[in-house]
């Protein structure tokens, strides 16, 4: 096989391996995995900018699927295609396959024992701080005019005391973002 031939299987086992680290160690979801694939995939190997970070976490959140498996299948299209996106989403999905089909096994035993439930009580406090890590950081990122800060604070609102879906505020968030900017474009 030729140099290119190696160059692209060394990058398609450089996205299936970092995945793969981002789905064994990080518990919680795709929220809590934000934090690391901007670490791992933006700084680390800078297969994604920051800016398209953002764009990634909003059109994740958008589609249908987990977060984690979306940016991954995103990223790895990016960087590497097809195979990319293929290596980069079984990367991120096998670890916590692999990890509930041994837990669930042994899970029904331990179900009863303190020390496992602390355990789990930990991992949730430790999960929860990466959420907001990942808040924090896509917040800081994001541009702060009245506009966009109406919204957040108006789906914010809608989903944590409204208890609206996540569906139809993420829908009219969008909708309301796209009559924005084509406001904003008419009036040039």
């Amino acid at each position: 096989m030729g140099k290119d031939g190696r160059g692209k299987r060394r990058i398609l086992l450089e996205l299936f391996l970092t995945f793969g680290k981002i789905g064994l160690f990080t518990f919680g979801g795709g929220y809590a995995m934000i934090p690391l694939i901007q670490r791992e995939a933006g700084e680390n190997r800078r297969w994604i900018s920051e800016e398209e970070l953002l764009d990634v976490v909003a059109i994740a959140e958008s589609t249908p699927g987990p977060i984690a498996i979306n940016a991954a299948t995103f990223i790895g299209s990016k960087t590497a295609g097809v195979g990319g996106a293929v290596c980069a989403t079984l990367g991120v999905v096998l670890p916590s396959f692999l990890i509930i089909l041994g837990v669930s096994c042994v899970l029904q035993a331990l179900q009863g024992v303190r020390a496992v439930r602390y355990a789990f009580w930990g991992v949730r406090a430790g999960v929860l701080a990466l959420i907001l890590k990942a808040l924090w950081s896509l917040f800081r990122q994001c541009r702060k005019r009245w506009f966009e800060i109406a919204v957040m604070a108006l789906a914010f609102a809608a989903v944590a005391f409204g208890r609206v879906s996540a569906i139809p505020v993420i829908l009219a968030s969008g909708l309301l973002g796209v009559a924005c900017s084509r406001a904003g474009r008419a009036k040039r």
